[in-house]
């Protein structure tokens, strides 16, 4: 195939070249797009598509002009048709992207039915014109031209392009300024293109306003895309920043300091707390009520994140001052639960195991809210699971009635409570760590000090679960009871 070199066929091939690398490098630039929406690399590559369709079926029709041989008598038929229909294709693509940012309402289905209805139209249209010659024919050397009823092939394109300035102006406090400038430029340009090519009617000025204005349009929105993923990184660390904050915070409000009680032999306590997310649900609290009296918390929010952590902080501080006035813990998580229950639109709750020991004697007083099982270990013994009783949780049902049991602690006897972030720890193939595991490893560093204890289970569970993800929160807490007789200055 051989093309005529005169002007204005060097000009259209000097726009079918622009226009093929515009959109080839914008095709490209989609697809490295790291930071562009799928839904919008989706769009625009079937747009970009179409485009270079339509201008390599130009081109193909170009070429075959002259040519009466009849590969290329039906060849430009072909080609022809397929640029006239994706011609239509083009202008519901662009139009569909106008109707959603105008989001109509109940119209837009309407709409967008009208449009498709146009679009059968176009094509049926299309297809009759194959074999009448009424949008356009080829003369006996097989060169194009316009059929009487030419006009009408444009018909759609006029029709969606007035639907499409419409929305543009009834809903342009939709449109994003930058968006809105490209979209009119897409809209009006190929306009004047066509009033152009009247005056130059072999320059195809339409191909190349028609690949410009789609590439400031898909620039408009890639910078739009970009300015808006920059925002959103700056609202990323902002909040990054204030999570950091209220981890420190949280973490700042558990006793984190140890030892605790440096100026005390009765007994040793450590506790820690690794949170799921950024801040946690769990605390752990220790406090003396007085000097002989020691408060043991361990509790679980439900929910968690920020929500949890407001709630629990709330849980902690009615937790401590109310166990400071003297109440038993029955007492105490009556009290607290009730007051839980007067302001909780939420419907949180917290689930809480409280003890009270007497540095004296030896006597742990506890009361249990749905919380996990305690571990016991007495001097000589081995760590056991004790079964207390589970009472409901607290913030759940106003009104609900805690009761009190009590265990004699021996010099050397050893508590350890937790959350079910423990048992519930979970490896990759989905098994969970378990009471018996839990239990074993507390049996094999029964000897050691509250702080290897711990130690010990975080190294056998993160062992367990391995590269798996953390879904909650693992909080634990031992204490040592040692007696009164070698407190110093007891």
């Amino acid at each position: 195939m051989t093309l005529t070199l005169s002007l204005s066929n060097l000009i259209n091939v000097l726009f079918i070249a622009a226009g093929l690398g515009i959109c080839g490098m914008s095709f490209i630039h989609v697809g490295s797009g790291m930071h562009i929406p799928k839904e919008v690399k989706k769009y625009f590559q079937l747009f970009f598509t179409l485009i270079n369709t339509y201008i390599s079926m130009h081109l193909l029709r170009m070429l075959m002009e002259g040519h009466t041989d009849n590969i290329n008598v039906i060849g430009i038929r072909v080609v022809t048709f397929i640029e006239f229909l994706v011609s239509g294709f083009m202008i519901y693509l662009l139009s569909l992207l106008i109707l959603y940012i105008a989001d109509p309402g109940k119209s837009g289905k309407l709409i967008n039915r009208l449009f498709l209805i146009l679009l059968l139209i176009h094509t049926a249209g299309l297809i009759v014109a194959q074999f009448t010659g009424f949008y356009y024919g080829f003369d006996e050397n097989n060169v194009y031209s316009r059929g009487p009823g030419y006009p009408c092939s444009n018909v759609m394109h006029i029709l969606m392009l007035a639907q499409n300035i419409f929305l543009l102006v009834r809903y342009r406090s939709k449109f994003n300024k930058k968006l809105a400038t490209a979209l009119w430029i897409y809209l009006i340009t190929p306009i004047l293109a066509i009033v152009l090519q009247i005056f130059f009617k072999d320059i195809q000025f339409v191909i190349l306003a028609t690949v410009m204005s789609a590439a400031i349009l898909y620039y408009a929105i890639i910078r739009i895309q970009t300015e808006r993923y920059e925002d959103q990184q700056k609202e990323k660390h902002r909040l990054d920043t204030e999570l950091s904050m209220a981890t420190r915070i949280q973490a700042d409000t558990l006793p984190n300091i140890f030892p605790a009680f440096p100026e005390r032999d009765d007994f040793d306590i450590y506790a820690s707390m690794t949170p799921a997310k950024e801040i946690g649900g769990d605390f752990y609290d220790f406090f003396l009520i007085d000097d002989t009296h020691l408060g043991i918390v361990m509790a679980d929010v439900s929910g968690k994140g920020v929500p949890a952590a407001l709630f629990m902080m709330v849980s902690k501080i009615l937790i401590q001052n109310i166990a400071m006035m003297g109440n038993n813990p029955a007492e105490t998580l009556k009290y607290v639960n009730n007051q839980l229950c007067s302001n909780n639109p939420e419907e949180m709750f917290v689930t809480v195991w409280y003890g009270c020991l007497d540095l004296e004697t030896g006597i742990l007083d506890a009361a249990n809210a749905g919380h996990e099982f305690p571990m016991f270990k007495n001097h000589g013994e081995r760590f056991e699971i004790i079964q207390d009783k589970h009472d409901f949780v607290i913030g759940g049902m106003e009104g609900s009635k805690y009761t009190s049991y009590s265990i004699k602690m021996d010099p050397g006897s050893k508590l350890f409570i937790y959350t079910d972030g423990v048992p519930e720890a979970t490896n990759a193939d989905g098994e969970l760590f378990g009471t018996e595991r839990l239990v074993k490893a507390l049996r094999e560093a029964e000897s050691r000090s509250p702080k290897q204890i711990l130690e010990h289970v975080n190294d056998v569970v993160q062992d367990f679960v391995k590269e798996a993800p953390q879904f909650d929160d693992l909080t634990m807490l031992c204490i040592e009871y040692k007696g009164a007789q070698i407190r110093r200055h007891g």
